[in-house]
């Protein structure tokens, strides 16, 4: 099971409301638990690898605040020229870095024009590096997430002007 089927898997969980999810083959069992409390809803998310691999357990909790992604929107410009600007997200949970490493230049920065399949950032993911590419061609307005700083899912990353 790759990194892509294990997100689709995780989107699933959380869309159909079941509490759990179990999923074992020859080489790894995972684990979706999904708990709903009174004010918040946590993602509990166990990976644990098969003894002929190697006797690592890596456990991942992954608590989502029900108000982070309301208030997004309320920061975002509410000017009539600004409403067509468009926000990359993050698609999986992860470290987010702007370069592919501490010495290379960032990838984009406040006012570098992107293209379709441009590489803006990388985000780190159970040790994968994955490189998140623009899906649409523009303008970067705003840079909203730190260098080396933890992001969740569907976390606004970046703001561009498509025009």
């Amino acid at each position: 099971m790759n990194i892509k089927e294990i997100q689709d898997l995780i989107k699933f969980v959380a869309k159909s409301g079941v509490n759990e999810v179990e999923i074992e083959q020859k080489d790894f069992k995972i684990t979706i638990k999904t708990e709903y409390a009174s004010a918040k809803e946590e993602r509990q998310i166990i990976v644990q690898a098969a003894p002929q691999l190697a006797p690592v357990a890596a456990p991942v909790a992954a608590p989502v605040p029900a108000a982070a992604e309301p208030a997004a929107p309320s920061s975002a410009p509410v000017a009539d020229e600004n409403a067509n600007l468009i926000t990359i997200k993050s698609p999986m949970i992860g470290t987010f870095y702007r370069s592919a490493g501490p010495d290379k230049d960032p990838f984009v920065s406040v006012g570098s024009t992107i293209g379709v399949g441009d590489t803006v950032c990388i985000i780190e993911a159970m040790k994968l590096f994955n490189e998140i590419e623009a899906e649409v061609t523009g303008k970067i307005v705003k840079v909203l997430v730190d260098d080396a700083s933890p992001v969740e899912y569907d976390q606004p990353l970046f703001i561009i002007d498509p025009s």
